[in-house]
């Protein structure tokens, strides 16, 4: 009898979890911050958060407690970090460092425990044209992978600090651009590397999503169900969902073929106001998106210390959660509505037995 009841009782407790929790949401402060990346560090349970306006990262904790981590004051005056990668295999800090004018495109590495620069990779060098480079991506051999707005081109930066060209695929060159979106310059943006070998790419300015070898470079686009309009950041869940943020709204999308085609099975609206750029994966496998009013930041106009780290759900897999919770409640009343059927009738055949 005890086991009965207390199977109903859980069962009722997981419904009630399935209702009872809300979005986690970190408001943090640091003057003119303006962050445009931030990675998740497993190992101290903080989000490391860049800037547009310094060269500087700091730490964010799930409470909204914001601690200066780094400042390298001797890179390029004016210059910034945007995307932020982890390395926990090689306990480094990766970062790309970006100035407008005079150009100057950079990956820069850390040792994670001492926070000492491993090395300053120029990547300006590698192609006659100006570069900006704006995310990155580590694999499990020390590689990192770099994305160049400007040329939709991917870098590869060896542990060593040695940089060369992965890609310029011809898949990466669009057939027709809407010049009058503001970020119809925007090519090669989010990336994310998976563990079979190979990137997955974000475009801004064509919502495509690419799928780029790590080893020879070689790209096609993956065939989705529908564009990811202005798509900026890339996530991967440890599921295998991957996540793409715009300013608008959230992307989940789900593959079955490794990426030759995916789906996006649902849409989050986000807060356009405060200008989402990144996306990345926290503890429990949640998703946040950075609410860094990056358009402002790169106005330089404004002045502002409030910005935000949400948890973004997906709906759908909400309602999915919700209808087996309920499934396995139905199941769960069943057995013990028989379970009661069986315990009345072997009382009931005692008692003629008894008479």
């Amino acid at each position: 009898m005890f086991k009965q009841i207390l199977l109903i009782l859980l069962l009722v407790f997981l419904a009630g979890s399935v209702h009872g929790r809300s979005s986690h949401v970190i408001n943090f402060r640091w003057p003119n911050l303006y962050p445009e990346s931030f990675a998740w560090d497993p190992k101290s349970d903080h989000f490391v958060v860049g800037s547009l306006r310094h060269r500087q990262l700091i730490s964010v904790s799930d409470a909204g407690v914001a601690a200066a981590l780094l400042s390298d004051d001797s890179l390029p005056a004016n210059s910034s970090f945007l995307g932020i990668s982890l390395d926990p295999r090689h306990h480094r800090i990766l970062a790309v460092v970006h100035r407008s004018s005079p150009p100057f495109s950079a990956l820069a590495s850390y040792d994670r425990a001492t926070l000492r620069r491993l090395f300053l990779t120029p990547l300006d060098d590698l192609l006659p044209t100006p570069t900006l480079a704006n995310d990155v991506a580590a694999d499990y051999k020390g590689n990192a992978y770099v994305t160049d707005s400007a040329n939709d081109v991917i870098y590869k930066v060896n542990e060593q600090g040695e940089a060369t060209i992965l890609s310029r695929s011809q898949s990466f060159k669009p057939q027709a651009i809407d010049t009058t979106v503001h970020y119809h310059n925007c090519g090669l943006n989010g990336v994310v590397y998976n563990s079979k070998g190979y990137l997955l790419v974000t475009q801004s300015n064509t919502g495509k999503l690419f799928k780029v070898d790590a080893d020879d470079g070689g790209a096609r686009q993956v065939l989705l169900n529908k564009e990811l309009t202005a798509a900026d950041g890339i996530a991967l869940r440890r599921d295998g969902v991957v996540t793409v943020v715009s300013q608008q709204k959230l992307y989940f999308i789900k593959s079955d073929d490794s990426w030759s085609g995916g789906s996006v099975f649902d849409e989050t609206a986000l807060d356009e106001e405060r200008q989402a750029s990144a996306v990345a994966v926290g503890a429990e496998n949640r998703v946040y998106v950075l609410y860094g009013h990056v358009n402002e930041g790169v106005s330089g106009n404004g002045e502002r210390d409030r910005f935000g780290i949400v948890e973004v759900e997906s709906e759908h897999e909400n309602k999915e959660e919700k209808v087996w919770v309920f499934v396995l409640i139905g199941l769960g009343m069943a057995y013990f509505m028989f379970w009661r059927f069986q315990m009345r009738k072997l009382a009931h055949n005692m008692n003629k037995k008894t008479s």
